[in-house]
């Protein structure tokens, strides 16, 4: 199966108390890692020369296939740690907007954006190039310029008739003329906290399995990409359950060194219900 991962690759510095590291991070660096355990996986990105090649290097040896804007400088944000699940956000730069893809199509696109530089154009072209796309909401509500990172309503229509689209809890109420129905499926998580999904318009909820975690850097990326790889092969709840097990083993190890056998054996511990209001979008 081939998919393109369409977002910008990431300068982070974690802080956590008085220590600071710098990584290599962004939606589409989780996405991708996440992503090439199932398929072959290409990154449409944009990165400046300030970006370390040694990163680059390393997604190329998971046998990634990079495609980069060069761009000034490259997107960089500080993750202050408040506890294992709360951090600040400060975005400190940002590189080129996405504004063409690749020619030829693809069985999946997985659209992941930090800092809004995917515009509803390229939204709209990668559904003409793949049956496949999903997204991630988070780059399209967030203001691009430097500062601590604020969040701004958007007309969310352009994602209408998305296969997949992932929000965070806090973020849906950011989308305008946008229902549960307009994606084929809306997931909508919150940390460690029970989480909704909505097939068609039809609301669960579940509950993710318990991890101890120092840090959750990347698990709403890792869950998106876990996911729409497993909703390729297999009905709605099975990739529901496989997708929080995928992802608290990620958490867990933060790596993928864990089997398929050990997702499928956690996947049944997951819970998963339906909703039984009328209108479960007001869940929210």
């Amino acid at each position: 199966m081939k998919c393109l991962l369409v977002g910008h690759l990431v300068v982070d510095t974690i802080v956590k108390g008085s220590k600071f590291e710098t990584r290599i991070g962004g939606g589409a660096y989780y996405s991708a890692i996440a992503l090439s355990n199932f398929c072959d996986v290409e990154v449409l990105t944009s990165v400046g020369e300030d970006f370390p090649d040694g990163w680059l290097d390393e997604l190329r040896a998971l046998g990634i296939k990079l495609r980069i804007i060069p761009s000034e400088k490259s997107t960089a944000y500080e993750l202050r740690y408040l506890d294992a699940n709360r951090r600040e956000l400060s975005l400190l730069s940002v590189a080129e907007r996405i504004t063409e893809l690749p020619k030829g199509r693809y069985d999946m696109i997985v659209l992941n954006p930090v800092a809004g530089e995917i515009p509803p154009e390229t939204v709209e072209e990668a559904k003409t190039r793949s049956p496949f796309v999903a997204a991630d909401v988070q780059g399209f509500i967030r203001s691009p310029r430097p500062g601590k990172v604020r969040l701004i309503e958007i007309d969310a229509s352009f994602l209408d008739g998305l296969k997949v689209l992932h929000a965070d809890l806090a973020e849906i109420g950011y989308l305008r003329n946008f229902g549960p129905g307009d994606a084929e499926v809306l997931l909508v998580t919150n940390g460690a906290q029970p989480g909704f999904a909505y097939l068609r318009g039809k609301g669960y909820t579940y509950r993710p399995v318990e991890v101890d975690v120092e840090e959750s850097t990347g698990a709403g990326d890792v869950f998106l990409a876990g996911f729409v790889s497993f909703y390729s092969q297999c009905p709605f709840i099975q990739a529901l359950k496989r997708a929080n097990a995928f992802t608290a083993l990620f958490l867990k190890h933060r790596s993928f060194s864990f089997s398929m056998e050990d997702v499928n054996e956690l996947a049944v511990s997951v819970k998963v219900e339906k909703l039984n209001d009328i209108n479960p979008w007001e869940q929210l």
